[in-house]
């Protein structure tokens, strides 16, 4: 869908000539004339205008009554007054009435100095009342959930966090109740509002009755400094500000980026900073003693790690996380490669292409972005969950269909979130990613459907009905595919390029495919290395290395002396937890840099280097779209931690490789110079926004590499017999920040097995009932969308492709393990006892 032209006209706003663009709000339309015109209620991010607070009254000449700048669009020839008697009038009339029930109590608001009602009383207010009657009174202040509170006496109805909930969030959580003078905000019968989105209300309120209540009365706007970066937290890479306090994160604030937050933040952008500040931390240097990990000095530290490395030599492997920088990735594997002659190393946790299909699948010829997730005809969400992969991107998924029409279509093993707006939905197997691409591929083009349908688990009418939504919605379609997808090798990545090959989205601008990684800065590590078989840029290389897959297995059989873990714990992000553990028991020395103990690093870590966190770092970061993007270090280090950049390069010196990365932005330099299609970009050119290097002239610099053929060789899904395909997910709320932070600790998911009606029917399963899953205990929660024959669990701790689901009422308990059990699952006498 071609993005709406702008056309520029004319219009006189206080005796100024003002060019503003043609049909804008007129409120927007006269910031190009440097005019202000005050507002409550109106906030573009939200939508169509709704007029209700009417503190933006203008006198327009030709009408004869005031009129709402925030709901009349911009017209060539307008001619607006802005500061007469009337509006002046009509504007302190209109303070002097939102101010009747308002408390006034601005000395001991949290609000305070920040407060639009507070600047906007003082620049358009009379600075009177005529009102002595009582004003209307709550209990205040009341948690509308634990992350945020409300003091409804300060409210004033300008809508703009119910219609947050009910049109951009589409939670429908918060609503008006009561009528006149009554209403207030609240939620269905009292509920905590908890939303995966909620935190954007307590900045979207101008008025301070709704605020966070981790950032309650920790500060005031003048103690506090601001500072501009982007959160790691999740592949979104969303722009935010830290408001910071004593070298201490107090909040954060979206930094609104169109291209790529949208102005919004999920609750785990907003409340996860408080991990920075945990005493669960890691903020000095650690080494195993004694079966112990221990602090010890820097020296020590990279004295051990240096001379574990140089034992292992070539037979040394490095796996480094998504959070880890691109300078922090390219010095890895420049140690790697160059200090220890090691090819073993690898980013990726899930897909397994080779080079060739990955520089085919990622050409920039190939690329959306993700406003065109916004504007585009069509998009086809193929094995993703956007909410728990990538939040944001649900939130830009749903504006596209509301506002723009965008017509969507939903392709997942596990019921998506989005299916109440998509046209056509397809289900698949748990696995059968990749001969779904391939069914899909056929019926679009011609060819067998219902082969490799059938090894998907899918319906063949329901492929044919992705299929046809495509072939008829227009010429701008976007494809967004899960990583996860790529699970099949190149068998599926070619598959997938037929797809795109057939929709002629091939340098076509506003479509095209754009991948949700399985970490935060996936693609920038790939494009700087950080691969068994390609060099920066994805250069080949002479002798490719064994992949993640790969150094598990050797790991597992004791071929690997020393396991470097950047910023990763495969026991946690990886497939194959069996493997792994056996990699981490059989590895003599596990060196890892983190920010925190997770469960293979408390076990199994040897040394462990503090990692600074995502409001502490610098360098820069890959958006799955393409835009680089800059960190910036916003508070000082805590602890002894140091940067990730001055780690390597001092374990480098002590292997006898000088990286000559002096600081951080050489770093940056060396990683831009040695990738080809990054040619031209600098710390500066980046700035605050980013560059999207697609776009520039340097992606011609992109390896050509010809597409995989087409094989039919995706796998079928296995079987059933009885038992349940098992399916994995990653919760949005899944990670150590989440668990570690004290607002965010009660949104720690909990072990739940989603199944369909009929197999918990055929099982005896009742929702709520605790049961076992592959021999993990988890909660039923029976969902009528979840096709039968499959059983969905979070995290990775159980290994399918089968499992059997059991009831309370089949446990085998063994009789040791039934003191171990908690409350809820304490067998009966008879189930401890019976394998015993």
């Amino acid at each position: 869908m071609p993005r709406p032209e702008v056309k520029m006209v004319t219009l006189s706003i206080d005796g100024r000539e003002v060019q503003a663009p043609e049909n804008a709000m007129l409120v927007d339309g006269a910031k190009y004339g440097d005019v202000e015109i005050p507002v409550f209620c109106y906030e573009p991010k939200l939508g169509a205008p709704v007029g209700a607070c009417r503190m933006c009254l203008v006198e327009i000449e030709g009408i004869p009554k005031l009129q709402t700048a925030c709901s009349t669009p911009v017209k060539d020839g307008m001619v607006v007054h802005t500061q007469t008697d009337r509006v002046k009038q009509a504007q302190q009339a209109v303070v002097e009435f939102l101010l009747i029930n308002h408390p006034l109590d601005c000395p001991v608001c949290d609000k305070g100095g920040e407060c639009p009602l507070q600047d906007i009383s003082f620049g358009w207010g009379g600075g009177r009342s005529r009102f002595i009657e009582p004003k209307r009174h709550f209990q205040k202040p009341l948690a509308l959930s634990p992350l945020i509170a409300i003091d409804r006496e300060r409210c004033i109805l300008c809508y703009r966090c119910v219609r947050f909930s009910q049109e951009v969030s589409e939670d429908y959580q918060l609503v008006f109740q009561e009528r006149g003078a009554h209403t207030f905000v609240g939620t269905f019968d009292g509920h905590p509002y908890v939303a995966p989105f909620s935190g954007n209300i307590v900045e979207l309120c101008p008025v301070g009755a709704l605020t966070s209540q981790p950032y309650r009365f920790r500060a005031r706007p003048w103690d506090i400094e601001t500072a501009g970066s982007v959160c790691t937290l999740c592949p979104s890479q969303c722009n935010v500000q830290f408001t910071v306090r004593d070298e201490r994160v107090l909040r954060v604030n979206s930094r609104d980026h169109d291209g790529v937050d949208d102005g919004w933040l999920c609750d785990k952008g907003r409340f996860g900073y408080q991990s920075v500040h945990v005493d669960e931390r890691i903020t000095r240097p650690m080494v195993r003693d004694g079966g112990e990990l221990r602090e010890v000095s820097w020296e020590r530290a990279l004295d051990d790690a240096a001379a574990a490395l140089k034992r292992a030599g070539s037979r040394a492997a490095a796996l480094v996380g998504g959070e880890a920088t691109n300078e922090e990735g390219f010095l890895v594997q420049r140690i790697v490669r160059e200090a220890l002659g090691s090819p073993d190393l690898d980013s990726r946790t899930h897909e397994t292409v080779s080079r060739e299909a990955l520089a085919a699948l990622h050409a920039p010829a190939l690329q959306a972005s993700v406003p065109d997730l916004e504007f585009a005809h069509a998009v086809l969400v193929l094995g993703t969950e956007p909410v728990d992969e990538s939040p944001i991107l649900d939130l830009r998924l749903r504006k596209g269909v509301r506002r723009r029409g965008v017509q969507l279509a939903v392709a997942t093993a596990r019921p998506s979130s989005l299916d109440p707006n998509a046209k056509a939905i397809a289900r698949f197997a748990p696995g059968g990613e990749g001969a779904f691409v391939e069914a899909l591929a056929a019926a679009m083009f011609g060819g067998d459907v219902d082969g490799p349908a059938a090894r998907a688990g899918a319906a063949p009418e329901a492929v044919a009905g992705i299929a046809e939504l495509l072939r008829t919605a227009g010429e701008d379609l976007v494809v967004l595919y899960g990583e996860r997808v790529l699970r099949g090798g190149d068998a599926v990545a070619a598959a997938l390029l037929k797809v795109a090959g057939g929709l002629n989205v091939r340098d076509r601008e506003g479509a095209g495919l754009l991948a949700v990684p399985a970490a935060t800065n996936a693609r920038g590590l790939r494009e700087v290395g950080v691969l068994p078989d390609a060099g920066p840029g994805l250069g080949a290389i002479a002798a490719p290395g064994r992949g993640a897959a790969g150094i598990a297995a050797a790991a597992a059989g004791g071929e690997v002396p020393a396991l470097w873990l950047v910023g990763s714990d495969p026991l946690v992000s990886h497939d194959d937890r069996r493997t792994w553990e056996q990699a981490l028991e059989r590895t003599t020395t596990v060196i890892a840099h983190a920010g925190f103990l997770t469960e293979g690093l408390r076990d199994h870590a040897t040394i462990v280097f503090p990692a600074d966190s995502y409001a502490e770092k610098e360098g820069t970061v890959v958006h799955p779209d393409g835009r680089v993007q800059r960190l910036r270090p916003s508070i000082a280090r805590q602890g002894q931690v140091r940067p990730g950049w001055w780690v390597l390069k001092e374990l480098a010196e002590r292997l006898g490789l000088d990286l000559r990365a002096w600081h951080g932005p050489a770093v940056s330099q060396q990683v831009f110079d040695a990738v080809p299609f990054y040619a031209g970009l600098t710390l500066d050119v980046l700035g605050g926004k980013g560059a999207r290097w697609p776009e520039g002239e340097a992606a011609a610099a992109w390896p050509e590499a010809d597409a995989p053929s087409v094989s039919s060789t995706t796998d079928a899904v296995p079987s059933a017999n009885g038992r349940l395909r098992l399916g994995t997910f990653r919760s949005i709320w899944a990670g150590p920040e989440v668990e570690v932070s004290p607002a965010l600790k009660f949104l720690v998911p909990k072990p739940r097995a989603e199944l369909s009606p009929d197999d918990a029917r055929r099982l005896g399963i009742a929702d709520g009932e605790r049961v076992t899953v592959g021999g993990v205990h988890a909660t039923a929660a029976v969902r009528a969308t979840v096709p039968a024959g499959s059983v969905f669990v979070e995290g990775n701790r159980i290994s399918g492709p089968l499992v059997e689901v059991a009831g309370r009422a089949d446990w085998k308990v063994p009789a040791g393990a039934a003191a171990a059990l908690g409350a809820d699952d304490a067998p009966s006498a008879e189930q401890a006892g019976s394998e015993a």
